[in-house]
């Protein structure tokens, strides 16, 4: 298979430009309230809370958002996204303005961000089904694995270097300006997203009550054994693995190495991911991609394990560029079953339970991992985290051995030759 395949697309390029953009300014954005947070409130709860603020309106609004995307035009609904969180990234600049909490109040200001944050996470419900959905419109359905790999491996190419720029640039220019680059970011996205043509509609049921809708797309995923199973093992993985919610905490606490090694660290995970993203474009994963989800998993909590006890910067870095690489296959073996086993029709609210499953994940992990380091210390909680991953594997390969023998050659083979496989029943 042609490993550049959906490039060649040229609509499919600028989307990606797109993305790259986005999860650059996203993730850029999140660490730098991370340390501003942290650095007025010196408590690794307010980590939590970051994370629960946003977590709670993207996962309640997130099945109409669903319904909403696959009623709707998708160019334009993620212009309104992108807009939408240019709004708040100019809010966020504007509180992180040297003296405001001199003028307003610490709480005032603190308050507010979590506010804005919780804004996000609205935006948040929508823009990832949205996204999901342009990609099958885009490109023809034969290359949509290839599609699947690209766009993951430059969310997490921009996930390298958003974090890793965050560090660097609160070190240099401070938040403030960080926050400035980052509004620029997301503009630029905006300017090029015009370069895509406005796309079809393809649900058939356009005007279908919401109810209805939801009940179909729910019905759908939870009797899709393949997409279930996927979302479940790395919605729990993440949810107790989320120790990069802490990392300020290791930063200036335990490793004790500054904004700088901050970035480091937060980069370090993502690099791996990029790499082996980048990898599996020439190695695809669509061969035992059960067994193969399943180990990467489990490698994925080992190395959680392993940053929670190192006291040392450079064992912490490769802990976390190891389980950044095992995340990224996990990462693009979910990605091509949603993209291989999905109807164009219901795209929106199977993206939108993806982000329910494991993209609220994330925040709830940091949520989890904020509380647990409150109750049992950070390293504690880190290690906790880990273990439950890893048992999460365990009992998933023991009591789901169709999951394990899951392989996806078939559907592969018949996406290549235009056609869709008629979906399992459970």
């Amino acid at each position: 298979m042609d490993p550049y395949a959906a490039l060649r697309f040229k609509e499919f390029r600028i989307f990606l430009g797109v993305r790259f953009a986005m999860v650059f300014a996203w993730s850029m954005q999140f660490i730098v309230i991370e340390w501003q947070v942290y650095s007025m409130t010196k408590d690794p709860l307010s980590l939590g809370i970051i994370g629960l603020m946003e977590v709670i309106p993207a996962v309640s609004m997130a099945l109409f958002a669903g319904h909403v995307v696959d009623q709707t035009e998708k160019r334009n609904l993620l212009v309104k996204c992108i807009v939408g969180f240019s709004i708040l990234s100019l809010g966020l600049f504007v509180l992180s303005y040297p003296g405001m909490e001199d003028r307003i109040g610490k709480n005032s200001v603190l308050y507010s961000i979590y506010f804005l944050v919780f804004l996000g996470g609205i935006v948040r419900a929508f823009l990832g089904p949205t996204i999901f959905s342009l990609i099958a419109l885009i490109v023809p359905k034969k290359v949509y694995p290839n599609a699947a790999t690209w766009s993951s491996t430059t969310w997490q190419m921009a996930a390298v270097l958003g974090p890793a720029l965050a560090g660097f640039s609160i070190s240099w220019i401070g938040v403030h300006w960080s926050m400035c680059g980052i509004l620029g970011c997301s503009l630029v996205a905006l300017i090029n997203l015009f370069r895509i043509s406005r796309k079809p509609i393809l649900n058939p049921k356009i005007g279908e009550p919401v109810l209805q809708s939801l009940r179909e797309g729910l019905r759908f995923v939870f009797n899709s054994k393949a997409i279930f199973g996927a979302l479940t093992l790395d919605m729990i993985a993440v949810l107790f693995g989320g120790a990069v919610a802490l990392l300020p905490v290791f930063a200036q606490d335990i490793l004790k190495v500054g904004a700088e090694g901050f970035g480091v660290l937060r980069a370090a995970p993502a690099v791996g991911a990029a790499l082996m993203m980048v990898a599996s474009t020439r190695f695809p994963l669509h061969k035992a991609a059960g067994k193969k989800l399943l180990l990467a998993v489990f490698g994925f909590g080992v190395c959680m394990v392993v940053f929670g006890l190192s006291s040392w910067f450079w064992i912490s870095v490769v802990a976390l560029f190891l389980s950044g690489a095992l995340d990224g296959i996990s990462m693009v073996v979910r990605q091509t079953i949603l993209q291989l086993k999905t109807p164009d029709h219901m795209r929106g609210r199977v993206a939108s339970v993806n982000s329910m499953f494991v993209g609220s994940s994330n925040e709830l992990g940091a949520f989890e991992s904020g509380l647990t380091a409150k109750w049992m210390g950070t390293v504690t909680a880190v290690v906790f985290g880990g273990t439950m991953t890893m048992l999460t594997v365990g009992l998933t390969a023991i009591v789901s051995p169709s999951f394990r023998n899951l392989d996806l050659e078939k559907d592969v083979e018949a996406h290549e030759a235009d056609e869709i496989p008629v979906e399992d029943k459970k």
